[in-house]
């Protein structure tokens, strides 16, 4: 922590993800409250102030109730920003997730309660909702950011730091610049051999084309925003918006009549309701999912 502050680092992010004994031992990750409470006094004393605390719900042997008592307990943390990630089980991609017994998941529907519940916890404790899974305390400068339209989302989350460049440490960390993707080997010697000659430890990457370019920026304000300025997109990407995206906005349609949006003057508009949903609102503008839309086990289940 001496370190980091030495160096200028001003804000931190702690994974503590559940605090129930049970869950923790199912999921291979030890970390009693106290370990994570002395880490973050620790960032305090040194003079990192803004700490952030990551949840994860739909994990094994979760229920509204246990996790109902792990947010009762993180307060005792205390953290300016709080970030609920929605678990996602993908075994076909990651070996470990085969152990769990699926049936000890929890259910959609108590995925949700669990998801309302957090968002009324966290309103009632004196934050507020930041995008789709974000919670910060009302002086947060992400406030700021979302009353100039500056609010954006990378990787680790939302950030008011638009069209910076994200360094990816560490093995499989993925990085990203305004019109790419790279990912670092996930093998440990062919890492430090890469630093060792001075290259960037990259083992793959992908660039962004246009279309790529243009989607990227519409899902990207749909889910930081929850809103859409058409007229602004079609200025800034040259596009007739109703015609470049006329297959996604039929798509919509049943969100519109389900009130979960609305189209209406130049704008996309998602309601309070629709914001649960707004994974599954932006994947019509999704070009890669209708493409690999036949294979069930490309994506993780939304919900």
């Amino acid at each position: 922590m001496k370190v980091f502050k030495k160096h200028g680092f001003n804000r931190i992010s702690f994974g503590v993800q559940d605090l129930n004994e049970k869950v923790q031992k199912e999921i291979h990750r030890i970390q009693p409250l106290q370990l994570t409470k002395n880490a973050v006094e620790l960032a305090r004393k040194y003079g990192i102030n803004s700490i952030n605390t990551d949840f994860i719900y739909g994990l094994p042997y979760q229920t509204l109730n246990t996790f109902k008592e792990t947010l009762e307990l993180s307060t005792q943390l205390n953290p300016d920003r709080v970030a609920i990630f929605n678990y996602a089980h993908v075994p076909w991609l990651m070996k470990t997730m085969r152990k769990f017994d699926e049936t000890t998941l929890p259910s959609p529907e108590v995925k949700l309660q669990i998801f309302k519940y957090t968002i009324d916890f966290f309103e009632k404790h004196g934050y507020k909702m930041v995008g789709m899974d974000h919670f910060a305390k009302p002086e947060d400068e992400l406030f700021g950011a979302i009353d100039k339209g500056e609010l954006h989302r990378n990787f680790q989350g939302y950030t008011t730091k638009g069209g910076a460049n994200l360094v990816g440490i560490g093995l499989t960390s993925i990085g990203e610049g305004g019109r790419y993707y790279a990912q670092n080997t996930k093998d440990m010697k062919k890492y430090e051999e890469a630093l060792d000659a001075g290259r960037l430890p990259f083992e793959r990457g992908v660039e962004l084309n246009d279309d790529d370019f243009l989607r990227k920026a519409v899902i990207m304000e749909l889910m930081a925003n929850f809103s859409i300025d058409m007229k602004r997109v079609e200025v800034e990407h040259n596009i007739k918006f109703d015609e470049y995206f006329a297959d996604a906005l039929e798509s919509l349609k049943e969100f519109e009549e389900a009130d979960l949006l609305k189209v209406d003057n130049g704008k996309i508009s998602v309601s309070t309701t629709g914001t649960l949903l707004i994974r599954n609102i932006a994947m019509p503008f999704d070009a890669y999912m209708k493409k690999y839309a036949k294979s069930k086990k490309t994506f993780s289940k939304t919900v």
